[in-house]
């Protein structure tokens, strides 16, 4: 995981530039550049993952254009190699690629770069800065205008605090160029549905996956695993360790006294075989953590913050114990294959939408999640869930046969892998727990009842009056906010929306994010 920054003007000089791009050093702790272009500058802190010599320190260079990248270019390798026969390489950085793809292909050639990248471009033709986002937006970031009504580009919201007077998110999907953003792909509209029956459908998912995975695995630095015991983060780690044929290094988290996931992690790693961590978080740990994970993930929203801190604790452990520098990890599966509350979706169309809803504002969400509680600790997470060719399949599926009609979640991530027995039967098979709730539910309780000891009936009616913009509803969400504030003054509108289930849906018009609160939830999480 790395950090970038790019000015298309010297308003701010080099101090005080720096003052706002050290802000998230954290990302990148190995070495620090920032380089002056003819009109603005270039910043980047690196995390060595690929190419680990002073070769594959950016920016990069080539006649005239400049580069910052935060991302990996899964599959380079090919691509590096025909790129040789006209260009002399000096690193071995997946990013170098991108200058000299950029010469052939200008744009057009973000379409090319799948899944997990953010850069910018000074081109010297036009003396301007070009930047992208991957599609779903799981490598951050977002713009805004210096006080010389110039845009600035930057890894995090925390960069652009107070140097910007509005920060917002760059679309994900979309190339920023001579003041527009241009969509140049979308994964969530679907014209027309795949005709593939249950069988063909999982086969290729299972073949998808499987080659995600792969490609992730390639690092030049440690590679390890979160392993929660849900199905997602388990099956990664099991098509990993059948890739690699070695023991990989996987890590969990749970409370002190009702750690749910903590036994089925323990037994997804036995099956595979793996070197496996226990971490265990007291409700002291949560407590004191809170402030400072809400000012990591620069949100306000209930179901990202519960989420956040076991994963947050979890990765700071494993930065303090380990010399890991990469994690895979299982998110982006219940966006496309279905959550408890979609069971409750009236229609095949509408599971569709809410799907694609979901999927479009990832970036805001759990992908937000993962990349602040893993770069804050100076790691860099892999997603294989949101690979782009899989995400795209997966979405063209018809929803009649994505839906949960079989009487468990997820169905078709499932028996895709049936057969292969990678996985036992309890953790393949396992109903849907919420992660918030999974690291013990007391977690949850915790934090609930510690807003009410924060704030009176009568204080919480007073302060939740003072904002117009999604206004908190409960004492939990109103000290969220107000910490929030206290980092973020009035950039609220960086997040859309509460996550919450669809609320138009009968069986899901509920006060409380938590799966938990559902009727179906059942022997989920138990």
């Amino acid at each position: 995981m790395c950090s970038i920054i790019g000015f298309a003007g010297k308003s701010l000089g080099r101090e005080e530039i720096m003052k706002f791009f050290d802000e998230t050093i954290s990302r990148g702790p190995d070495d620090t550049r920032l380089l002056e272009t003819p009109s603005g500058w270039l910043g980047f802190h690196r995390l060595a993952i690929m190419g680990l010599t002073d070769e594959g320190m950016q920016p990069f260079e080539m006649d005239g254009d400049i580069l910052v990248c935060n991302g990996e270019i899964y599959g380079f390798r090919p691509i590096r190699e025909e790129l040789s026969r006209t260009y002399k390489f000096v690193s071995e950085s997946d990013c170098e690629i991108l200058l000299p793809l950029y010469h052939i292909y200008g744009t057009e050639m973000f379409k090319m770069l799948g899944s997990e990248f953010a850069l910018i471009i000074y081109d010297h033709k036009s003396d301007s800065l070009i930047a992208a986002r991957d599609p779903i937006g799981i490598r951050p970031m977002f713009y805004g205008y210096d006080r010389g009504g110039d845009i600035v580009f930057a890894s995090e919201a925390k960069n652009l605090e107070g140097m910007v007077e509005k920060i917002r998110p760059f679309p994900p999907g979309h190339y920023y160029k001579d003041g527009e953003f241009v969509r140049y792909i979308d994964l969530t509209t679907v014209d027309k549905y795949s005709t593939d029956d249950v069988e063909t459908a999982c086969s290729k998912i299972r073949e998808k996956l499987i080659h995600s995975v792969e490609e992730r695995l390639d690092a030049d630095a440690p590679l390890g695993f979160l392993l929660s015991g849900g199905l997602d983060s388990s099956l990664v780690c099991a098509i990993s360790a059948k890739l690699l044929g070695r023991k990989i290094k996987t890590f969990a988290i749970g409370m002190d006294e009702d750690a749910i996931d903590l036994k089925y992690a323990r037994t997804a790693a036995d099956h595979i075989g793996a070197d496996h961590t226990e971490f265990y978080m007291t409700r002291d740990d949560v407590i004191e953590a809170l402030p400072e994970v809400i000012r990591i993930l620069g949100t306000w929203d209930i179901t990202t913050i519960r989420a956040s801190m076991g994963m947050y604790l979890c990765c700071k452990k494993i930065h303090e114990t380990t010399d890991i520098r990469v994690l895979m990890t299982g998110e982006i599966s219940d966006e496309l294959f279905g959550y408890k509350y979609t069971d409750f979706a009236p229609d095949d169309e509408a599971f569709q939408r809410e799907s694609a809803k979901r999927v479009d504002e990832l970036y805001m969400y759990d992908v937000l999640r993962a990349d602040r509680c893993i770069s804050t600790n100076s790691m860099e997470g892999r997603v294989p869930f949101g690979d782009t060719d899989f995400v795209k399949y997966v979405m063209s599926l018809d929803p009649a046969i994505k839906r949960n009609s079989y009487g468990m979640g997820k169905y078709l991530l499932r028996h895709a892998f049936e057969k292969d027995h990678i996985l036992p039967d309890e953790i393949l098979w396992r109903q849907k727990a919420a992660f918030s709730d999974a690291v013990g539910h007391s977690m949850v309780d915790d934090l609930k009842e510690y807003a009410e000891t924060v704030y009176t009936d009568e204080e919480f009616d007073e302060l939740s009056k003072k904002y117009d913009y999604r206004r908190p509803f409960t004492k939990e969400s109103l000290l969220y906010r107000e910490i929030f504030e206290r980092y973020y003054p009035g950039q609220a509108e960086m997040i859309k929306d509460y996550w919450m289930p669809n609320k138009e849906w009968e069986g899901c018009d509920v006060d409380d994010p938590s799966a938990r609160v559902l009727s179906n939830y059942g022997e989920s999480g138990k």
